[in-house]
């Protein structure tokens, strides 16, 4: 760390392989994002798979060179406790070279409680809702459809993993929120909302970037789905939508995920229906953006959704639950509809199905804000988010000071 006063230091903890899939890929370019807002960045991952900026200094914690400790070897539990016993540890010879703390769940409780004893600031990030909302919800939901989730699958209810971050929710200074709903979530479990931090994700857009020639489709519409296919997508509220729509007549509805099993048979009539095509797991995902003419994401609970921003920048127009990132603005960029309502998303699919100038208004009005949704605002974003977290802790410090109190940001 460079030591320079007008940068704020920054010691960014990553429990997982900094630059793999979904969160590992968030939490990746979120770094680049910090490194290219001007953070002096020390960032401590479990391991990495892709180059960051020079700026940063990568220390990971389960690895050195080309060797690694396998996850599988561990467990993930196992795994992330070790990372954050590494990093807790490494804290104490570098308070003094920390401004801010920025973790990330289920591997942040003894690096938060260090922090806290040597007086340094600290956030958690939440990728996505209050851990209990998610297991509620989705039980819920897999309960009314008939689908019953795996032991150690995608937010099935793990009481280890719920006491951890509700810990860890406990110890942090303040919990970055990426959208609206991830704060909701939090303020109806009791959280005081200046705890509560908002800031965004963002997307590549060298990456993602419209057709050079795109014209709307003047027979079928093209709708997309892209993401792990589980019951808290929603993938059965776009199925059942789209073939209530006319827009199926003639339009096309590509699936492009993984499923899980038990999910995958229970719709399989709807995804057996001839305007249904199942792409599987893509790696052209930007291509099949820049081809589609809507997205649709009718999640039951979401984070923040980088697919809507990452449609948004390709030109393509998102069909979102208001669960979804609120940059999604309904009849500007995008069009929303409530948590669960299939007559709604019905009646939007219908309607981009009959008016190609509304859909062309809407992917215009997103595309023009290609340019404030990217990594590095996000990044600067963030980095606002720091400066107002440190001088709130220190505010509140000085405070506890002067009357004997305990500090409690």
């Amino acid at each position: 760390m460079t030591g320079n006063p007008a940068r704020i230091r920054v010691l960014y903890s990553f429990p997982n392989k900094l630059g793999g899939e979904r969160i590992c890929y968030t939490a990746w370019q979120q770094v680049n994002g910090l490194a290219a807002a001007g953070a002096d960045l020390l960032v401590f991952p479990a391991s990495t798979c892709r180059l960051v900026p020079s700026a940063a200094v990568v220390r990971p914690t389960l690895a050195r060179g080309r060797l690694r400790i396998p996850y599988r070897l561990l467990g993930n539990d196992r795994a992330h406790a070790l990372h954050d016993y590494i990093v807790a540890h490494r804290i104490e010879k570098l308070a003094s070279q920390i401004d801010i703390v920025h973790t990330w769940p289920s591997g942040a409780r003894r690096t938060l409680e260090a922090a806290k004893r040597l007086g340094i600031p600290t956030v958690l990030e939440r990728c996505n809702s209050h851990t209990r909302y998610v297991y509620e919800v989705v039980q819920k939901e897999c309960e009314r459809v008939g689908v019953c989730l795996p032991p150690g699958s995608e937010a099935a209810f793990n009481q280890k993993v719920l006491q951890i971050e509700e810990e860890e929710f406990r110890l942090a200074d303040r919990l970055l929120c990426p959208s609206e709903f991830v704060v909701k979530t939090f303020l109806d479990k009791g959280f005081p909302r200046d705890r509560l931090a908002r800031h965004i994700y963002g997307f590549d857009d060298k990456v993602y970037h419209p057709a050079p020639s795109y014209q709307p489709s003047q027979t079928g519409l093209r709708m997309l789905f892209v993401g792990f296919c589980a019951v808290r997508k929603g993938v059965h509220y776009a199925l059942e939508a789209w073939l209530k729509s006319p827009a199926h007549r003639d339009g096309t509805f590509m699936v492009a995920g993984e499923f899980l099993p038990e999910y995958a048979r229970k719709l399989g009539p709807m995804l057996s229906h001839p305007s249904v095509r199942v792409l599987g797991q893509r790696n052209d995902i930007p291509e099949l953006m820049r081809n589609s003419d809507v997205l649709v994401l009718p999640s039951i609970e979401e984070g923040f959704g980088l697919v809507c921003t990452e449609a948004m920048g390709s030109g393509c127009v998102p069909l979102v639950s208001d669960a979804c990132t609120d940059v999604c603005k309904h009849m500007q960029n995008s069009l929303v509809h409530h948590v669960g309502d299939v007559e709604a998303l019905t009646q939007h699919i219908t309607l981009l199905h009959n008016d190609r100038i509304l859909l062309q208004r809407l992917r215009s009005t997103g595309l023009n804000l290609r340019n404030t949704l990217t990594w590095n605002v996000a990044g600067v974003k963030l980095l606002e988010v720091y400066r107002e977290t440190i001088s709130m802790y220190s505010k509140n410090r000085d405070q506890s000071a002067a009357s004997g109190e305990t500090l409690n940001v």
